[in-house]
């Protein structure tokens, strides 16, 4: 029979957490030490290396070193993963809002990722910050390379190459375009279709349309041409639940 998380961990002495400090690999952080919060003899053995960089880029020899340091996990930050995770899975994006007043510096990287994810609500524009930061690069007459995979010149964290072209997607195929060139195969390819999606993108030649320019102007809002239904955590984004970032926090109106 198969083990639960949380069973799986009762047979270990000490039990670390490494995470990522982009915003995907946080949340996760915090949602797993929320889980294990409900197991007081689990979190006694935990302890958290705060890592600065992406794990992929760490050498051998740098681990050898034992440069990465260590912190027990205790109740400060046990109950600032739950207050985040809860904020997070809430049906507006309120409680996030409010935690950027509060001290989490128990977790020290989550209060940089409520922000970063904050910032992927719709702006003035109708866009969150990696779909605007796609459409400047895209007038700039960047492609998939640099838009999918150079983060550093894209400056944006909270989507992996895949959730990228997602919204790249719906840059170029709502009724009122902002983006052209992009191969129509990917109207109708599954999301789960990696192989042919990324060949679809390799043989994409993307433009800015002129309601695009109109966008990066601030001239146009591209929710108003266009259809919007995703999710940000736990609320619903549509069209009449349009909550914004400008950078505050906006109700819908």
């Amino acid at each position: 029979m198969g083990l639960s998380l949380a069973e799986f961990c009762m047979g270990y002495e000490e039990i670390e957490l490494w995470f990522d400090p982009h915003p995907e690999d946080q949340l996760r952080l915090v949602w797993l030490l929320d889980y294990l919060r409900a197991y007081p003899l689990l979190t006694t053995k935990l302890f958290v290396r705060l890592i600065d960089q992406e794990l992929i880029m760490v050498s051998d020899a740098f681990l050898a070193k034992g440069n990465i340091p260590r912190a027990d996990v205790g109740d400060a930050e046990l109950e600032t993963a739950s207050e985040v995770w809860h904020a997070y899975q809430a049906t507006t994006p309120e409680a996030c809002f409010a935690l950027l007043k509060r001290n989490l510096g128990a977790l020290p990287l989550v209060k940089p990722t409520l922000t970063a994810l904050l910032q992927e609500l719709p702006g003035p524009t109708g866009l969150g910050a990696t779909e605007l930061r796609i459409l400047e690069l895209v007038a700039r007459g960047y492609q998939r390379m640099a838009l999918f995979y150079h983060r550093t010149l894209r400056g944006t964290l909270v989507f992996d190459e895949w959730q990228l072209g997602y919204l790249l997607d719906g840059l170029a195929h709502g009724p009122v375009p902002a983006v052209s060139g992009l191969d129509d195969e990917l109207r109708t390819l599954g999301k789960e279709a990696f192989g042919p999606r990324e060949e679809a993108y390799k043989r994409s030649r993307l433009k800015i349309t002129d309601f695009g320019k109109a966008v990066l102007r601030h001239e146009e809002d591209f929710s108003r041409h266009n259809p919007i239904d995703r999710w940000w955590g736990g609320t619903h984004l549509t069209n009449d639940n349009m909550w914004r970032w400008q950078p505050t926090l906006i109700g819908p109106q």
